[in-house]
């Protein structure tokens, strides 16, 4: 233990003399830890030996970050059984109230819990091993008293304890931390509403059957999970009750998977339909509506059809009018059925002169 005389250096002071005799300890106070590489240390493997005094703290002190040379030991305990985020908050406003602190957590054993509060899901080497991987926890103090003494205190060399303000009524007092309040050594916490250990237990009991069924599943006994033969049939069963309800929904939600692709498939080829009918009917009003170019093109041919087969007629002047009316001159075409000619050479002769009827009217 490094001890440093007082007046060693200026070579003050007679043997015998009241200077001699005192001397100043330096704190060899264990430091918060600066890596998270490891678990926090349990107290009985590195206790605080430090000769140097312990004087007493005020609150308002430890907040301005004195004594400057080691730092303010708080200590925090409970049973921290199903260690969650409510108990690491709590932990972290217990490291977090002065600028240099180390805190150190105390937990309860399965012996005093179970005599003063009841029985724990977690046993006492799981609690210890929540706690010591807690990254604002500093040192674990196993086997922690259920109400605080002076001597457990002056052990420890703790300043403050940090916990909720909630008046405890254990142990024949109303509250445990009554003493530690009057000695002004307390600093409430604020707890985390929501989430407890009680909290967790009871959603357990509360769906106690759903719990069952699920480690039945992972492959649990009924004999681990003490359960009946015919509740473990049970939880069977709706297990496989469950597991055709899942194959339907997913067979439904395939289904309705099919059927949004199918409909919007079916969207795609109703709009490319209606463009083409669109297209088509808007081509059809062009060829063969009122004013289409069908109707045109019919109202062109028909009159060149009827003026094909009714010729103009002729000119008042022409010679044609002079004739008498009761002789209409045949076409050239028509033969006279009448009389027919009675030789080839009548033929032709007929012919010349119809050739020659036709030149006298042109």
């Amino acid at each position: 233990m490094p001890v440093r005389a007082a007046g060693a250096e200026s070579g003050a002071g007679a043997p015998g003399s009241p200077s001699e005799a005192m001397e100043e300890l330096e704190h060899t106070c264990p430091q918060p830890r600066l890596t998270l590489t490891a678990p926090a240390p349990f107290a009985d493997e590195t206790s605080c030996q430090c000769q140097a005094p312990h004087e007493k703290l005020t609150i308002a002190q430890a907040r301005l970050g004195t004594p400057v040379d080691r730092p303010v030991r708080v200590y925090a305990d409970g049973i921290f059984d199903l260690f969650h985020a409510g108990h690491a908050r709590a932990l972290m406003q217990a490291k977090t109230l002065f600028p240099n602190s180390y805190l150190l957590v105390g937990v309860c054993s399965d012996d005093l819990t179970h005599k003063f509060k009841g029985f724990t899901v977690m046993n006492e080497t799981e609690r210890y091993e929540a706690l010591r991987h807690c990254r604002y926890v500093d040192e674990v103090i196993r086997d922690a008293p259920w109400t605080l003494t002076p001597e457990f205190l002056e052990k420890h060399k703790i300043d403050f304890v940090a916990h909720d303000d909630i008046p405890y009524s254990s142990a024949g007092s109303d509250d445990v931390y009554k003493h530690i309040k009057e000695a002004g050594m307390f600093v409430p916490t604020q707890r985390t509403e929501g989430i407890s250990t009680s909290d967790i237990i009871t959603r357990i009991v509360r769906d106690y059957d759903v719990y069952a069924r699920r480690n039945l599943q992972r492959g649990y006994t009924a004999k681990e999970l003490n359960v009946s033969f015919i509740s473990e049939k049970k939880y069977r069963f709706q297990n496989h009750v469950d597991k055709m309800k899942e194959k339907v929904k997913n067979v439904e939600e395939k289904s309705k998977e099919f059927v949004y692709k199918v409909e919007e498939k079916s969207h795609d080829l109703i709009q490319k339909w209606e463009e083409k009918s669109r297209e088509f009917i808007g081509n059809f009003l062009e060829l063969f509506g009122p004013d289409g170019a069908w109707k045109q093109m019919f109202q062109e041919r028909s009159g060149r059809m009827l003026q094909a087969f009714s010729p103009r007629q002729s000119p008042n002047s022409s010679p044609t009018r002079g004739r008498s009316p009761s002789r209409s001159p045949s076409p050239p075409w028509v033969i006279n059925k009448a009389s027919p000619p009675s030789s080839p050479k009548a033929a032709s002769a007929s012919l010349s002169s119809m050739s020659e009827g036709d030149e006298d009217e042109k």
